[in-house]
């Protein structure tokens, strides 16, 4: 997915409110849940951490969509490369999912994949929905189910333990300290 690189933030109205979502962004944020939804049910690891990418990038590219305007032409870019310079505050968030859109080039290569990978990309994606969600002003949906599909051996290379959402979503962070947090 690329975009054109160009910064605008709404302006807020007179009344201090910010105007209307487009429907562009409201449906991108729609199909950013349904594929966390997807990467839910999913037990093949390398599909589980697809959509959970593609559920970070449409997530992101709402953002995009509701903060940016085109004006003229400009050299189509990733995402994750004018993410930082619509919303700063994403910067982090941003060159994380840059290097997991590696990751997720060699998985649809067939390169290998541990099921964690695939897990820890899903609870990250999930998080990043929702600080998206908090940015535009946009209610939370409801959290993702607390169970997600086991991952079958022959969808990942290393087994986990698997079903339990335990701090998925809910804010709680994994143990891998080079994940961004909330507050990134």
């Amino acid at each position: 997915m690329s975009i054109q690189s160009t910064r605008s933030t709404p302006a807020l109205n007179p009344g201090g409110h910010r105007p209307p979502l487009a429907a562009t962004s409201l449906d991108l944020l729609d199909r950013s849940r349904g594929s966390l939804l997807t990467a839910c049910r999913t037990g093949d690891a390398g599909e589980r951490y697809v959509e959970a990418h593609l559920g970070a990038l449409r997530a992101a590219a709402a953002l995009l969509a509701a903060r940016s305007s085109s004006s003229g032409r400009s050299r189509p870019c990733s995402v994750w490369e004018v993410l930082p310079r619509i919303a700063p505050e994403l910067s982090e968030w941003a060159t994380f999912f840059a290097g997991t859109a590696r990751q997720r080039a060699a998985v649809e290569r067939g390169g290998p994949l541990s099921a964690r990978e695939s897990d820890d990309l899903l609870r990250q994606s999930e998080i990043f929905l929702e600080i998206v969600q908090d940015l535009l002003g946009v209610p939370r949906a409801e959290p993702l189910p607390d169970y997600i599909a086991p991952v079958s051996m022959h969808g990942s290379v290393h087994g986990s333990m698997h079903g339990s959402r335990s701090g998925r979503g809910r804010g709680l962070m994994s143990e891998a300290s080079s994940l961004p947090t909330r507050g990134a």
